[in-house]
């Protein structure tokens, strides 16, 4: 699920884990983490997986200190629980999402 606004983005993360992926299309990293993220929101039924376009919410991404991309924050009702940049394994992620279920 892409988010189109910053109050979609709120409405989003305000209940329960999510996984925010900041990207932008051009990125190559970012493509190349574009079917771990599907993976994620097709199998992770405990939590919310959402991807970001810092070009179309750049002021989002700067508000969170986005520096490069791929960036991947989780989110627990509405709080940075944890955050990574770069390609990861799908394990690796399911490790952050595990973590912040049982914060």
């Amino acid at each position: 699920m892409v988010v189109y606004s910053e109050n979609e983005f709120r409405e989003v993360i305000k209940e329960g884990v999510t996984l925010v992926d900041f990207y932008a299309d051009w990125c190559g990293p970012c493509q190349a983490l574009a079917p771990v993220m599907e993976n994620l929101a097709s199998t992770r039924t405990d939590s919310k997986v959402v991807k970001v376009d810092i070009d179309v919410l750049s002021t989002l991404a700067s508000n969170y200190q986005v520096m490069s991309i791929p960036t991947v924050i989780i989110f627990k009702d509405g709080k940075e629980i944890s955050r990574t940049s770069g390609v990861n394994s799908i394990d690796s992620y399911n490790y952050f999402l595990d973590g912040a279920h049982k914060a």
